[in-house]
């Protein structure tokens, strides 16, 4: 017959809100800690990562390598060629993925997981150079390491001072550190950044260009400046835009005529059967180039709060449009 769970003890509102109070403020000395004794150690990592002509291969076992494989994708995500080997898996078979060229970079709180030590000969017969993160300063590991990030904390928020938690977050911290200022000295861009992320916001942003999104050809609404107001109504109807272009004889645009326009007008008791679309139009339409971000036309559209943008070549030329409705599908906005 199995034994009954232990009962829990009544929950204590003031005893969680404490507790979780206390552990922010662990975690946040830990880490002001971290950041003071930081010193030509860290620089020269920095140094050794940035000059790695191959891979950085990041390595934790339990909690510290669920920290790694985060690291492992910062670092991947802003210039540095990094993954995470799990160094179980190392030792049977995985190691392989590690070639001259390469460096590790091995966490562990003892710097003794086994696991891990258990590589250390292997990477020092390959010539691989190790990079520790460790709050054992006298471990195996840090003994074995070309250089050794101090990740010590004086105590884990844990109220038992067993689960991995300030221990983590400064390793966490650390390999931050490091990501940020690698890809500070490799002269990292946003569009850098964005071609590694072409499926997120950003990427979205920095990588889509007016043309990709923009109407071209006969999708394109656009009237010559004496169609009459019938015509002009057709057309915009047509194309379904809320707009149509007025151009001359060489498709530069003269201007644009709106929904919003012929509301105004209507309200004006303006008379609009007998007009043409030269009488009606709106000079000096906002336009913009087909190789711009679609970004930037998203802005412009905010600015001067239109719905609606002519897109032109370097001649001055029509060439498309651009609808709010084209960058809210494309997730530009």
């Amino acid at each position: 017959m199995q034994n009954a769970p232990a009962a829990h003890p009544p929950f204590n509102a003031e005893q969680a809100l404490r507790l979780g109070r206390e552990t922010c403020d662990i975690e946040a000395q830990a880490l002001h800690a971290l950041g003071a004794r930081l010193d030509a150690v860290f620089v020269q990592a920095v140094q050794r990562l940035l000059a790695t002509p191959g891979r950085v291969i990041v390595m934790g076992m339990g909690k510290s390598g669920h920290v790694g494989r985060k690291i492992a994708a910062t670092l991947a995500s802003t210039g540095t060629p990094a993954f995470f080997v799990h160094p179980a898996e190392a030792s049977h078979g995985d190691l392989g993925m590690v070639t001259r060229g390469d460096l590790v970079l091995a966490i562990s709180n003892s710097g003794e997981s086994s696991e891990i030590t258990v590589l250390l000969p292997v990477l020092r017969r390959q010539g691989v150079p190790l990079i520790a993160m460790t709050g054992g300063m006298e471990s195996a590991l840090a003994r074995h390491a070309d250089l050794v990030l101090d990740c010590s904390v004086q105590r884990e928020a844990c109220p038992l001072n067993l689960a991995p938690t300030t221990s983590t977050t400064v390793q966490l911290a650390m390999g931050d550190a490091l990501a940020v200022a690698l890809l500070d000295a490799r002269g990292f861009r946003p569009e850098d950044f964005a071609r590694s992320h072409p499926g997120g916001a950003l990427g979205r942003r920095l990588l889509t260009h007016v043309r990709d999104v923009m109407r071209s050809g006969a999708q394109v609404p656009r009237v010559a400046p004496l169609a009459d107001f019938s015509t002009l109504m057709r057309e915009m109807s047509a194309k379904g835009l809320g707009a149509s272009a007025i151009v001359d004889e060489n498709d530069r645009p003269l201007g644009i005529f709106t929904d919003g326009d012929l509301r105004r007008r209507i309200e004006a008791g303006s008379d609009l059967r007998g007009m043409l679309a030269r009488d009606v139009l709106h000079a000096n339409p906002r336009t913009i180039g087909a190789e711009a971000l679609a970004a930037d036309a998203a802005q412009l559209m905010e600015q001067h709060s239109i719905t609606s943008v002519l897109v032109t070549d370097a001649a001055g030329r029509l060439v498309g449009v651009v609808h709010i409705g084209d960058l809210m599908r494309a997730k530009v906005i």
